[in-house]
């Protein structure tokens, strides 16, 4: 016999994966971050105070860059809330280093070229408001 309850279940979790994968895709496009940058933080690890003092190694090419350090992190906690970026962990706790997640390395190897794709002005606009009022 079937359980009515387990299919539901699971279907709603897959809907529930499918959003995150395509909302987490979404951010990748939308955000300045080149491929290296993905790179690296799967690699190295990196810092916002690191990928400020590189910009030219990190930012996408003909797109507006952060103004400060300090909105490079707010960046990266924005891609750590949608499940992107984790932060790295020491013997002392929570570092400022960050790297990415499973579910990072997952939508990049998928689609590698993912961080150079233009979003579209509603996308932008979606991730704007998602950003500004997120659903918790």
């Amino acid at each position: 016999m079937v359980n009515l309850a387990a299919v539901a279940m699971k279907s709603e979790m897959e809907l529930l994966d499918l959003r995150s994968k395509k909302r987490a895709a979404q951010v990748i496009r939308c955000l300045p971050f080149n491929t290296r940058f993905y790179s690296d933080a799967q690699q190295i690890g990196l810092n916002a105070q690191r990928v400020w003092q590189e910009t030219p190694e990190y930012r996408l090419t003909g797109v507006s860059w952060f103004q400060h350090a300090d909105a490079i992190e707010a960046a990266f906690r924005w891609l750590i809330t949608v499940g992107v970026l984790r932060r790295e962990v020491d013997g002392q706790g929570l570092t400022a280093r960050i790297r990415l997640t499973p579910l990072g390395r997952q939508l990049l190897e998928q689609s590698p070229e993912l961080p150079t794709q233009q979003a579209g002005t509603l996308e932008r606009l979606q991730h704007f408001l998602r950003r500004l009022w997120p659903i918790r």
